[in-house]
């Protein structure tokens, strides 16, 4: 029993300070990048544009969180690379935006990507990470996409982009802090309440894109 509970206590240690790291390295680049903005015109805009465009949209916030629960219920190494990967292919995505490259159904894609998420935490599913990286990445495509087509004229793509993709790791970080409560006894069983609400949230916003499409 000493030794469970030494055990919970030195992987509880090791993730704190994980996660103190991380939010380290983000307050450092969020306080930097506002005073490197202003050297350019348009800079400024960009990053703070792109900065509030993922908090902007419940499906987006939904989808970005679920990322990082899911990795948390993965454990490692999805727990770190399910949320490197999606701001990763996100930033192309939001290129293909920017250049104007069509991609069919990113609106659908996007509002999808929090029912699927959803149910994967909720059912608990462990695919090879193969499959759940694809999975994640297929939907970092139809987001980045949205937000590239919606960069003001005036913003400066580079300063957007560090913006949203730090905003999405946020979001992420904020899904792996949650994802932490499966080292509780009952923490299974509230990730999956979790991802069920997820889902179903997902599928109001779904069903309300598509009456209005």
């Amino acid at each position: 029993m000493r030794n469970h509970f030494l055990k919970y206590r030195h992987t509880k240690h090791r993730h704190t300070k994980t996660l103190r790291w991380v939010a380290t390295f983000a307050a450092i680049t969020f306080l930097s990048s506002p005073a490197f903005a202003h050297t350019v015109p348009g800079q400024a805009k960009g990053f703070i544009t792109g900065f509030l465009h993922p908090l902007s949209g419940l499906d987006h916030v939904l989808a970005m969180v679920a990322v990082g629960i899911w990795g948390a219920q993965l454990k490692r190494p999805a727990i770190w690379i399910l949320p490197v990967a999606f701001p990763l292919v996100m930033s192309f995505g939001g290129l293909l935006g920017m250049r104007g490259v069509p991609l069919p159904g990113v609106e659908i894609g996007v509002a999808a990507s929090a029912v699927v998420l959803g149910i994967v935490i909720a059912l608990e599913l462990r695919p090879p990470l193969w499959v759940a990286a694809l999975i994640v990445s297929a939907f970092a495509i139809c987001h980045g996409h949205a937000h590239g087509t919606e960069l003001p004229k005036a913003a400066s793509p580079l300063t957007y982009a560090m913006g949203f993709v730090l905003a999405t790791g946020l979001l992420h970080v904020t899904g792996i802090l949650i994802g932490l409560v499966d080292l509780l006894p009952v923490g299974g069983k509230l990730l999956r309440t979790a991802g069920g609400l997820i889902a179903t949230t997902g599928l109001v916003l779904l069903a309300a894109l598509v009456s209005h499409a």
